[in-house]
């Protein structure tokens, strides 16, 4: 509820300078309102933390909060005689609407993810870790919890948002861990609501009574986006197994499929969507960032209707460039995704702008423009990060030796093609000969909404070819060369896609809406109205049956739900009391005893392995090296790694306790903590020894913590 009431309460705030970019949308941005609020709040507080102005504390998150929303209060009372272009009243109806819808979806996902709340499995302890250690930290970056001495050395921005707000709103990280991937979930629902519902009612000229046709457009995307699967679930999970050829479904299948399934030796891959993150529950980057890649395709759209002043003068230019800047330092991938699709959207937009005149001269001059623009503020926005990153990570451009089978790439990809493809042919069609003059009446003939569609498919499309040619080199290449490239490129078109395919199926289904002004005839490729009406809901149908795997997902991950009896509460590390009961004690009393982030010695640990780094991960606490294969690719320093790696086994195994001071005294180690892994890694501790060096500060069963 605080997190609701927040959100809330920002979104009526910011709506001064939201109902300005979304001026044509109905409902004037509502939704958006509160992600911009969010993105612009934290952002302030990311540069003056990272430019050490202000620390990073509860108090300054507030502060700066409360400064930015007396400033946008402040132009609302200036701009009082407008205020009927500021908020919706005219669709305030609509508005309730989106915000039960908003409610109930964030309700919905956070009561399942109490059924399995645990920072614990996959990559969830590298996110907990990085949000702990930031809610432990006054400085940007903090420190790396699994590298003692220094600060991240990874995009680290997509967990500074969820503890921002956490700061923000006072809560618990160990609750809130939990909230910010349930209200992501919640806003990739409402957002393509929006979005697409505004597209469909632009482009049918739908009014009054008929309204409810862009809003069923609506509802099919949020779905799509939030909920649905791919058709791997339908052909392996539901035919296969009618046909008794498949007995179960794992719902990760879905997104381990090629070279997975037949196994092809050095390509294993990466195809998530949405809404697998959702149920799986790992924090990343990429999960984090979709309510702000969903806004840069909210803007966009806003733009490409009302885009008429000069370009320095279009205020979407520069909160584009902003959010370009965030992804920069929150998921990299991103940015050069949506630098590209906003590269696309603009060109084509002042294609359109331009028609009436010389169209190509113009549109690619301030085309040209504009992408500077964009380029120049991120670059400027980031400059923050990159002055303490050192990108080490990526290793040039490959070409790909292994290719998807066709029946593979068909099986994921073939239906939104199938559905997108007949639609982006059907209107360019009308170029027919690429002439000035046919470019000029193609540009002045075409509707915004279907010119909008044209650009974020083709970007889609690219998107999901790219990896069969091209892949990123990092430290994965001799296993899985493009499995990081194919994961990032095609989870945004899995997004794309979906949005596209809910505005195009039910634009292609309602062949012919009744309205007072006569008859209006909605593109199709079937004369027949009743033939094109049945090969629509047909197709729909599918679209929503994917969402059957989100129903096995959860039969599968949140055991017991619904019931009540079986529900956990949303602490993500609670799962400790039964697991590693001394240690969880451990880690509680570290929790409540030690402020800021001294170092806290604890066995090395593996990547994904089961226990291994719980104590620095659960803590914030730094220790002297973590996750080994992580640290590899963060950092791309095996040497330093591998001598840690010998001293913190030295350490607890030696007997030359000069040595061992010797070692503590390197790392400026202050807590030893001896515990269920240190025990299972390195045999027999001299405890004995280790007791000498300090005070025994905790003890319970075979657990101790040592204070030097």
């Amino acid at each position: 509820m605080t997190w609701w009431e927040l959100l809330w309460l920002l979104g009526v705030v910011f709506m001064p300078i939201t109902s300005r970019i979304f001026s044509k949308f109905d409902d004037k941005g509502w939704q958006y309102s509160k992600v911009l609020a969010v993105a612009l709040c934290s952002y302030i507080q990311w540069m003056l933390t990272s430019l050490k102005i202000i620390p990073f504390t509860t108090q300054s998150c507030i502060i700066v909060t409360g400064l930015s929303c007396i400033i946008i209060c402040s132009y609302l009372v200036k701009s009082k005689n407008k205020s009927c272009e500021i908020f919706p009243w005219k669709h305030i109806a609509l508005v309730y609407r989106e915000e039960i819808l908003f409610f109930v979806i964030f309700l919905f996902w956070t009561y399942l993810a109490g059924f399995h709340p645990a920072a614990h499995g996959t990559e969830k302890y590298m996110d907990f870790g990085f949000m702990k250690s930031m809610m432990r930290s006054t400085t940007l970056p903090a420190q790396d919890m699994w590298y003692a001495g220094k600060t991240f050395n990874y995009y680290y921005g997509g967990q500074y948002f969820a503890v921002f707000l956490t700061k923000l709103t006072g809560t618990n990280v160990e609750i809130t861990y939990n909230l910010m991937r349930t209200m992501i979930a919640a806003f990739a629902f409402v957002l393509p609501f929006s979005l697409i519902r505004q597209m469909l009612k632009d482009r049918m000229k739908l009014k009054n009574h008929r309204e409810w046709i862009a809003e069923a457009g609506g509802i099919l995307a949020g779905i799509g986006v939030s909920m649905s699967g791919n058709l791997h679930y339908i052909i392996y999970g539901v035919i296969l197994r009618l046909l008794k050829i498949r007995e179960d479904y794992w719902f990760p299948d879905s997104t381990r499929y090629i070279g997975f399934d037949p196994a092809v030796e050095g390509d294993e891959t990466i195809h998530e969507f949405p809404s697998y993150s959702f149920v799986l529950g790992d924090l990343h980057a990429h999960v984090i960032n979709v309510f702000f890649v969903l806004l840069v395709l909210g803007i966009l759209y806003a733009w490409i209707k009302t885009n008429k002043e000069k370009s320095w003068k279009q205020k979407e230019i520069g909160v584009l460039g902003l959010l370009l800047g965030m992804f920069l330092f929150s998921n990299t991938w991103d940015f050069m995704i949506y630098y590209v699709v906003i590269c696309g959207t603009l060109f084509f937009g002042n294609l359109k702008r331009y028609s009436f005149d010389s169209a190509i001269p113009a549109a690619i001059k301030w085309s040209v423009i504009q992408w500077s623009e964009v380029l120049v503020i991120a670059v400027a926005v980031s400059l923050p990060f990159h002055l303490a990153f050192h990108n080490v990570m990526v290793q040039g451009v490959g070409l790909v030796q292994i290719h998807t089978a066709f029946y593979q790439f068909c099986v994921l990809w073939a239906f939104p093609l199938l559905v997108s493809a007949p639609f982006v042919i059907g209107i360019l069609k009308n170029i027919k000969t690429f002439s000035d003059k046919r470019i000029k009446n193609f540009f002045i003939n075409v509707e915004y909404p279907d010119l909008y569609g044209v650009v974020l498919i083709l970007c889609a499309v690219g998107l999901i070819f790219i990896p069969e040619f091209f892949y990123v080199r990092d430290i994965y290449e001799k296993t899985a060369p493009r499995a990081n490239t194919m994961f990032k490129l095609t989870y945004q078109a899995y997004i794309i896609f979906e949005l596209m395919m809910a505005y195009i199926l039910v634009s292609f289904t309602i062949s012919r809406i009744k309205t007072g002004k006569g008859i209006i005839k909605c593109r199709g490729l079937l004369r027949c109205p009743k033939r094109q009406a049945l090969a629509g809901i047909i197709a729909i149908l599918l679209f929503v049956s994917t969402c059957g795997y989100l129903c096995n997902a959860i039969n599968h991950w949140f055991n017991g739900f619904p019931r009540k009896s079986a529900y956990q509460t949303l602490n993500a590390t609670g799962y400790l009391e039964n697991s590693i009961p001394d240690d969880a004690e451990a880690i509680r009393w570290l929790n409540k005893n030690v402020k800021g982030q001294p170092v806290v010695l604890e066995a090395c640990g593996d990547s994904y392995q089961n226990y291994d780094n719980r104590v620095s991960a659960m803590t914030g606490l730094p220790t002297v090296l973590g996750w080994y294969v992580h640290e590899w690719l963060w950092r791309n320093n095996l040497e330093e790694e591998n001598q840690r790696k010998a001293d913190v086994e030295t350490i607890y195994t030696s007997t030359d306790k000069n040595k061992i001071q010797e070692l503590i005294k390197k790392y400026h180690v202050v807590y030893l903590f001896i515990g269920t892994c240190e025990y299972e890694k390195y045999g027999k501790i001299n405890t004995d020894l280790l007791d000498s060096l300090g005070q025994v500060v905790f003890r319970k069963g075979k657990t101790l913590i040592i204070k030097v």
